[in-house]
């Protein structure tokens, strides 16, 4: 079957069956909540690592939501017996939600998983059969216009978005619709977009199945399906892998290396509000003779700030064989996967790629960004605590505040250290001083952070009641050090703290 049609899909236009059928689960308590109870924590993990024998053996018994489980997420024919006190089942085989087999049974025609929102919201991500992570058959699908379900890379997208009121809201390349249905709850109007149709189509039955309202949806490539409208919010988890050709529509791009994440970043400015965020994942590559950090600054538009984390990053090798893997070609004959790789790595060859760097980049449109941006590329592999949402929107706002002062200003404004952040102190066992201090963050980014002494005393008393001059005056009668020497060298570090969010200026907090 051609996953590029909408041949056996549920009708998208009966939201009636979509609210019964939504009604019916929630009844059966087939939720994120209850699959983990029904489950255990064992079966429940080996669902996300595609194996499902676990949750096969923990669904023998006779229970309603045991029977949903094998419809739905292990797509099992279910003897029809079973289910007519359980589902509206004459509806659902009507809308197509449900086809009978040979025999007294019915079986599920697309992926239903359970999904818990932000604010225990019950929803529902549909995808097509066998690509719900933690579906039956995972990934792993080398079919061209297969729409997957939610996976690492959209919970991701979906932390770190920025969650503040809206009037309008894109979410671009939308797939199955994970990030329409998080903009759905702060978005007045939510619009989403795809190459694909038979994305567009599943987008419409997860919002529906979740019981939210319906998005604008349109199709086209990039920007083009919504002309020269712009939004407060734009999101995107584009298909980003660069790779030789366009075989996979779900994940790769079509351009030229990462011409498609440059040129997504690139025309993002002009698609913004004044104010407004765009916020992507993407791949780069680092290319032979140049930094990667200049690469991704070349990417910010005109009149946009920019945050650019990069999160981790794979030699070549590493790169092909991930996503040769995700399209199931290790399966295939050796000779096919073998000139697959060849093909992969004569690309990277030709264009000087040496390694891919996978990461998050958020653009923030502003005023002040025309004639002074502040670009913020970095590097940070290490574990963060999500959602981060309001750690981008608190970057942002010191981004501002440290623009609009200068070090005059600094010294005369008053600072808060940061909750949970600690002091360490590193150095030799019995040593009178320590080698070095390190603050570090207990949530949020996590960052760790070098400081020298006066860094460190600064922080420390930091509680919102002096100026930073009184504090460093303050401190350098304790050191026997000049004021005004102490106060001229000082302001670059404390800008650092405030910049990476271990200080945060009072008249931000206020």
């Amino acid at each position: 079957m051609s996953r590029t049609s909408l041949d056996n899909l549920p009708a998208a236009d009966r939201s009636d069956v979509a609210l019964a059928l939504r009604d019916a689960l929630l009844k059966a308590e087939f939720t994120a909540d209850g699959l983990l109870d029904l489950l255990g924590a064992p079966a429940y993990a080996a669902l996300a690592r595609s194996e499902t024998v676990p949750a096969l053996r923990a669904t023998r018994g006779e229970s309603p939501l045991e029977a949903l489980v094998r419809l739905f997420l292990l797509q099992q024919p279910v003897p029809r017996t079973r289910l007519e006190a359980v589902l509206p089942l004459d509806a659902c085989v009507a809308s197509g939600w449900l086809r009978e087999t040979d025999g007294a049974e019915v079986a599920a025609t697309v992926d239903v998983r359970p999904y818990g929102g932000p604010d225990g919201e019950d929803w529902f991500i549909v995808s097509d059969l066998g690509c719900a992570v933690g579906g039956a058959g995972g990934i792993g699908s080398r079919e061209e216009g297969v729409v997957l379900g939610v996976g690492g890379a959209s919970t991701t997208l979906a932390g770190i978005t920025v969650r503040t009121p809206v009037e309008s809201a894109l979410d671009l390349g939308t797939g199955s619709g994970i990030q329409a249905l998080h903009a759905s709850r702060h978005a007045t109007r939510v619009t989403a977009t795809d190459l694909n149709s038979r994305a567009l189509h599943i987008t419409a039955l997860t919002l529906a199945l979740s019981g939210v309202p319906a998005a604008e949806l349109s199709e086209g490539s990039l920007y083009e399906p919504v002309g020269e409208e712009t939004y407060d919010l734009v999101v995107s988890n584009p298909p980003f892998v660069i790779s030789p050709g366009a075989r996979l529509t779900y994940r790769d791009g079509g351009m030229s290396g990462d011409d498609l994440c440059r040129t997504l970043v690139q025309q993002a400015g002009e698609r913004l509000n004044e104010g407004g965020y765009a916020q992507f994942l993407a791949n780069w590559q680092h290319v032979d003779g140049e930094e990667w950090q200049e690469r991704l600054r070349s990417w910010v538009p005109r009149g946009c700030d920019a945050w650019v984390v990069q999160r981790e990053v794979q030699d070549i090798t590493q790169y092909a064989e991930l996503w040769l893997r995700d399209a199931g070609d290790h399966r295939t004959d050796p000779a096919e996967y073998a000139a697959r790789y060849d093909a992969w790595l004569d690309a990277f060859e030709e264009a000087g790629v040496r390694a891919v760097g996978f990461g998050w980049i958020t653009l923030r449109k502003s005023a002040a960004a025309a004639e002074e941006p502040s670009i913020t590329v970095e590097e940070w592999p290490h574990p963060v605590e999500q959602p981060l949402g309001d750690t981008v929107r608190a970057h942002f706002a010191r981004v501002d505040w440290l623009r609009a002062n200068d070090d005059a200003a600094l010294l005369e404004s008053a600072f808060k250290l940061s909750g949970e952040v600690v002091q360490e102190q590193v150095g030799l066992p019995g040593a009178e001083d320590p080698e070095h201090v390190v603050l570090r963050q207990g949530r949020g980014m996590r960052r760790a952070t070098k400081v020298d002494t006066v860094g460190a005393g600064f922080a420390g008393v930091c509680d919102g009641t002096l100026s930073a001059g009184r504090i460093l005056d303050a401190i350098a009668q304790l050191m026997g050090e000049e004021p005004v020497l102490l106060r001229d060298r000082t302001p670059a570090q404390i800008r650092t703290l405030v910049e990476q969010g271990f200080l945060e200026p009072v008249a931000l907090a206020g």
